[in-house]
Protein backbone atom coordinates (compact mmCIF):
# COMPACT_ATOMS: atom_id res chain seq x y z
CA UNK A 1 0.00 0.00 0.00
CA UNK A 2 0.86 3.51 -0.61
CA UNK A 3 1.00 6.07 2.30
CA UNK A 4 2.10 9.40 2.96
CA UNK A 5 1.80 11.41 6.29
CA UNK A 6 0.67 15.02 6.02
CA UNK A 7 2.66 17.04 8.91
CA UNK A 8 0.67 20.24 10.02
CA UNK A 9 3.26 22.77 10.81
CA UNK A 10 1.22 25.99 10.13
CA UNK A 11 0.55 27.58 13.63
CA UNK A 12 1.88 30.67 14.66
CA UNK A 13 2.58 29.07 18.27
CA UNK A 14 1.67 32.43 20.02
CA UNK A 15 1.01 30.48 23.33
CA UNK A 16 4.95 30.12 23.37
CA UNK A 17 5.91 33.47 22.77
CA UNK A 18 9.46 34.68 21.04
CA UNK A 19 10.13 35.61 17.40
CA UNK A 20 11.26 32.02 16.39
CA UNK A 21 8.29 30.35 14.35
CA UNK A 22 7.21 27.30 16.78
CA UNK A 23 8.82 24.53 14.11
CA UNK A 24 11.64 25.99 14.33
CA UNK A 25 12.09 26.32 18.03
CA UNK A 26 15.13 23.82 19.62
CA UNK A 27 14.00 21.12 21.37
CA UNK A 28 17.40 19.83 23.30
CA UNK A 29 19.41 21.92 20.25
CA UNK A 30 17.25 20.09 17.55
CA UNK A 31 14.94 21.87 15.78
CA UNK A 32 10.83 20.56 16.91
CA UNK A 33 9.77 19.89 13.37
CA UNK A 34 13.33 17.75 12.09
CA UNK A 35 12.24 15.98 15.62
CA UNK A 36 8.52 15.07 14.25
CA UNK A 37 10.22 14.44 10.98
CA UNK A 38 12.74 11.80 12.73
CA UNK A 39 9.89 9.85 13.99
CA UNK A 40 7.76 9.11 10.41
CA UNK A 41 11.22 9.06 8.20
CA UNK A 42 12.06 5.50 10.99
CA UNK A 43 8.82 3.99 10.06
CA UNK A 44 8.23 0.95 8.03
CA UNK A 45 4.64 2.43 6.33
CA UNK A 46 5.22 5.99 5.52
CA UNK A 47 6.68 6.53 1.64
CA UNK A 48 6.72 10.17 1.45
CA UNK A 49 5.82 13.49 3.87
CA UNK A 50 3.68 16.48 2.57
CA UNK A 51 5.19 19.30 5.19
CA UNK A 52 2.76 21.88 5.31
CA UNK A 53 3.79 24.94 7.23
CA UNK A 54 2.18 28.63 7.38
CA UNK A 55 2.36 30.67 3.89
CA UNK A 56 4.11 33.87 5.82
CA UNK A 57 6.81 31.14 6.69
CA UNK A 58 7.46 29.53 3.81
CA UNK A 59 10.56 31.05 2.68
CA UNK A 60 12.00 30.40 6.28
CA UNK A 61 10.90 26.73 5.91
CA UNK A 62 13.10 26.48 2.87
CA UNK A 63 16.11 26.51 5.12
CA UNK A 64 14.80 22.90 6.17
CA UNK A 65 15.96 22.05 2.85
CA UNK A 66 19.55 21.75 3.17
CA UNK A 67 19.24 20.36 6.83
CA UNK A 68 17.12 17.53 5.53
CA UNK A 69 19.21 16.92 2.60
CA UNK A 70 22.63 16.88 4.90
CA UNK A 71 21.46 14.98 7.70
CA UNK A 72 21.86 11.15 7.48
CA UNK A 73 18.30 10.34 8.94
CA UNK A 74 16.45 12.12 6.76
CA UNK A 75 18.05 13.01 3.37
CA UNK A 76 16.49 9.50 1.66
CA UNK A 77 12.87 10.38 2.36
CA UNK A 78 10.66 12.05 -0.34
CA UNK A 79 9.35 14.70 1.06
CA UNK A 80 7.34 18.37 0.01
CA UNK A 81 6.56 21.58 1.18
CA UNK A 82 3.45 23.12 1.04
CA UNK A 83 2.15 26.59 2.55
CA UNK A 84 -1.03 26.20 4.49
CA UNK A 85 -4.07 27.77 4.73
CA UNK A 86 -5.93 30.60 7.04
CA UNK A 87 -7.25 27.38 9.75
CA UNK A 88 -5.83 23.92 10.67
CA UNK A 89 -8.60 22.43 8.85
CA UNK A 90 -7.77 24.27 5.47
CA UNK A 91 -4.06 23.39 5.66
CA UNK A 92 -4.86 19.60 6.03
CA UNK A 93 -7.11 20.21 2.68
CA UNK A 94 -3.92 22.12 1.24
CA UNK A 95 -2.09 19.08 2.17
CA UNK A 96 -4.34 16.54 0.72
CA UNK A 97 -4.24 18.32 -2.42
CA UNK A 98 -0.69 17.31 -2.86
CA UNK A 99 -1.43 13.81 -2.52
CA UNK A 100 -0.05 11.59 -5.14
CA UNK A 101 -2.85 9.44 -7.27
CA UNK A 102 -1.83 6.40 -6.17
CA UNK A 103 -1.86 7.09 -2.39
CA UNK A 104 -3.88 4.33 -0.67
CA UNK A 105 -3.98 5.99 3.14
CA UNK A 106 -2.92 9.05 4.71
CA UNK A 107 -1.60 10.04 8.07
CA UNK A 108 -2.59 13.49 9.39
CA UNK A 109 -0.39 14.76 12.16
CA UNK A 110 0.25 17.65 13.93
CA UNK A 111 4.05 19.07 13.34
CA UNK A 112 4.26 19.88 17.37
CA UNK A 113 4.13 16.16 18.59
CA UNK A 114 7.49 15.37 18.22
CA UNK A 115 7.65 12.14 20.57
CA UNK A 116 5.09 9.86 18.88
CA UNK A 117 6.57 6.36 18.44
CA UNK A 118 7.16 5.25 15.02
CA UNK A 119 5.89 1.18 15.87
CA UNK A 120 2.60 3.46 16.77
CA UNK A 121 2.37 5.00 13.56
CA UNK A 122 2.83 1.50 12.13
CA UNK A 123 0.16 0.18 14.09
CA UNK A 124 -2.46 2.81 13.06
CA UNK A 125 -1.28 2.69 9.52
CA UNK A 126 -2.13 -1.47 9.23
CA UNK A 127 -5.05 -0.80 11.31
CA UNK A 128 -6.59 2.05 8.65
CA UNK A 129 -5.87 0.07 5.73
CA UNK A 130 -8.29 -2.77 7.56
CA UNK A 131 -11.26 -0.56 8.53
CA UNK A 132 -10.63 2.62 7.05
CA UNK A 133 -10.39 5.58 9.89
CA UNK A 134 -8.32 4.95 12.98
CA UNK A 135 -7.25 7.94 15.63
CA UNK A 136 -5.53 6.91 18.38
CA UNK A 137 -6.22 8.78 22.06
CA UNK A 138 -5.68 8.52 26.32
CA UNK A 139 -7.72 7.49 28.85
CA UNK A 140 -8.73 11.35 30.47
CA UNK A 141 -7.00 11.53 34.33
CA UNK A 142 -9.11 14.66 36.17
CA UNK A 143 -13.24 14.97 36.09
CA UNK A 144 -14.59 16.86 33.20
CA UNK A 145 -17.31 18.89 33.29
CA UNK A 146 -19.43 20.52 31.14
CA UNK A 147 -19.38 24.45 32.03
CA UNK A 148 -21.68 26.84 30.26
CA UNK A 149 -20.96 30.59 29.17
CA UNK A 150 -21.52 31.92 32.53
CA UNK A 151 -19.88 29.51 34.00
CA UNK A 152 -22.23 26.92 35.49
CA UNK A 153 -21.68 23.61 35.90
CA UNK A 154 -23.99 21.61 33.87
CA UNK A 155 -23.02 18.39 33.45
CA UNK A 156 -20.17 15.75 35.05
CA UNK A 157 -19.65 12.71 31.78
CA UNK A 158 -18.46 9.18 33.12
CA UNK A 159 -14.79 9.59 32.84
CA UNK A 160 -14.78 6.13 31.85
CA UNK A 161 -15.90 7.11 28.70
CA UNK A 162 -13.63 9.85 27.71
CA UNK A 163 -10.51 9.68 25.80
CA UNK A 164 -7.35 12.46 25.20
CA UNK A 165 -7.43 12.43 21.21
CA UNK A 166 -3.69 12.53 19.91
CA UNK A 167 -2.36 12.46 16.53
CA UNK A 168 -1.50 11.02 14.41
CA UNK A 169 -5.38 10.26 12.67
CA UNK A 170 -5.26 7.92 9.50
CA UNK A 171 -7.36 7.24 7.12
CA UNK A 172 -7.91 5.64 3.67
CA UNK A 173 -7.19 8.37 1.40
CA UNK A 174 -11.29 8.35 -0.53
CA UNK A 175 -12.64 8.63 3.17
CA UNK A 176 -10.78 11.80 4.65
CA UNK A 177 -10.92 13.37 0.84
CA UNK A 178 -14.63 12.70 0.90
CA UNK A 179 -14.88 13.95 4.68
CA UNK A 180 -12.98 17.16 3.82
CA UNK A 181 -14.81 18.08 0.61
CA UNK A 182 -17.90 17.43 2.68
CA UNK A 183 -16.76 19.69 5.63
CA UNK A 184 -16.56 22.63 2.15
CA UNK A 185 -19.68 22.18 0.84
CA UNK A 186 -21.04 22.44 4.55
CA UNK A 187 -19.29 25.49 6.05
CA UNK A 188 -18.01 22.93 8.95
CA UNK A 189 -14.83 23.99 10.94
CA UNK A 190 -13.71 20.46 12.79
CA UNK A 191 -11.73 20.62 15.73
CA UNK A 192 -9.90 17.42 14.23
CA UNK A 193 -9.68 15.69 10.95
CA UNK A 194 -11.58 12.73 12.50
CA UNK A 195 -14.55 14.78 13.17
CA UNK A 196 -15.41 15.27 9.64
CA UNK A 197 -15.28 11.76 9.06
CA UNK A 198 -17.61 10.80 11.73
CA UNK A 199 -20.11 13.46 10.25
CA UNK A 200 -20.40 11.59 7.19
CA UNK A 201 -21.07 8.46 8.92
CA UNK A 202 -18.12 6.41 8.22
CA UNK A 203 -17.14 4.51 11.66
CA UNK A 204 -13.88 5.78 13.22
CA UNK A 205 -11.71 3.09 15.46
CA UNK A 206 -9.92 4.01 18.72
CA UNK A 207 -6.06 2.86 19.01
CA UNK A 208 -4.83 3.41 22.70
CA UNK A 209 -1.93 5.99 22.49
CA UNK A 210 0.84 7.00 24.16
CA UNK A 211 1.75 9.85 27.45
CA UNK A 212 5.08 10.74 25.81
CA UNK A 213 2.95 11.53 22.78
CA UNK A 214 2.57 15.34 24.02
CA UNK A 215 1.63 18.62 21.76
CA UNK A 216 4.13 21.71 22.14
CA UNK A 217 1.58 24.67 23.14
CA UNK A 218 3.29 26.67 25.73
CA UNK A 219 6.82 27.18 26.98
CA UNK A 220 6.38 24.53 30.23
CA UNK A 221 5.69 21.74 27.52
CA UNK A 222 9.62 22.35 25.77
CA UNK A 223 10.55 21.76 30.00
CA UNK A 224 8.30 18.46 30.20
CA UNK A 225 10.04 17.51 26.25
CA UNK A 226 13.64 18.11 27.53
CA UNK A 227 12.97 16.30 30.71
CA UNK A 228 11.68 13.40 28.91
CA UNK A 229 15.18 13.32 26.28
CA UNK A 230 17.03 13.25 29.41
CA UNK A 231 15.36 10.43 31.06
CA UNK A 232 15.21 8.11 27.63
CA UNK A 233 11.96 8.26 27.73
CA UNK A 234 11.72 9.82 24.33
CA UNK A 235 14.93 9.50 21.83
Amino acid sequence: MRVTAIIVAAGEGKRLGGRVSKSFLPIAGRPLVLRTLDRFFATQSIEKVILVVAEKELRQSQALIPLIQNDPNLSHRPWVLRAGGATRQESVRRGLEKLDTDCEIVAIHDGARPFVSSSLIDRCVDEAYRIGAVVIGVPVRDTIKVVSEEHWVQATPARNTLWDIQTPQVFRKEIIVEAHEWGVRQAIEATDDAMLVERIGQPVFLLEGERTNIKITVPEDILLAEALLRDGRAC
